[in-house]
This record gives structure tokens, sequence and C-alpha cells, in this order.
């Protein structure tokens, strides 16, 4: 698996970013259901978030931001990097190995 950190950036007033966000955040859980997703959060202040995720490649992470309502309402970009977590916690060696 490869792993990434995702920037997401509001391009939308926050406004409309509350109007989307528990349909983002339930699109998020399918994420976490499929194992893909780690762990997402907001900047503080409130400009996007960001996300660290896994995937087989990078077209497939950015296949499944591409069902984000953040996405598909054009309230938010996306910065995908990939990086290689090899110092981590004990308690991600699970998640980091080859599941």
């Amino acid at each position: 698996m490869i792993h990434f950190v995702i920037e997401v950036t509001y391009t939308a007033p926050l406004e409309r970013i509350d109007q989307l966000l528990a349909a983002h955040r339930a699109f998020l859980q399918t994420g976490y259901d499929r194992g893909l997703l780690l762990m997402s959060g907001p900047q503080n202040p409130r400009v996007g978030g960001f996300i660290l995720a896994r995937a087989a490649s990078r077209d497939d992470v950015e296949s499944f931001f591409r069902a984000d309502p953040f996405h598909q309402e054009k309230a938010a970009t996306y910065r995908f990097t990939e990086f290689n977590p090899v110092k981590r916690q004990p308690a991600l060696e699970a998640w980091c190995g080859s599941k």
C-alpha cells in the first residue's frame, strides 16, 4: 500500500462547507470502513483539512476522493502527497504494514 497525506483546501464559503459537512463525513466513513483512511480533520483556522490515507495507487486514492461531496460540489481542492511512514508508533504497525 502507498500512504498519502491529503490536504483539502476549501474553495467555497464556510456556510457552504457547513451545508455539505454531514455528507462529506458520511463519505469519509466509507473510506474508514474500507480501511483506506486512518484519520481526518479540519485545519485551524478552518480553511480546509488533512486526511491520512493509503491505497494501492495514487490513481485509486484520487478516484476515491472524486466521490467526495466537497469535490462534486466544487467546494474544495485536494493535494495528494505520497509518503513512506518508516517511523511510527507501534499501534500503527498493522495499518502501515502490508495488510
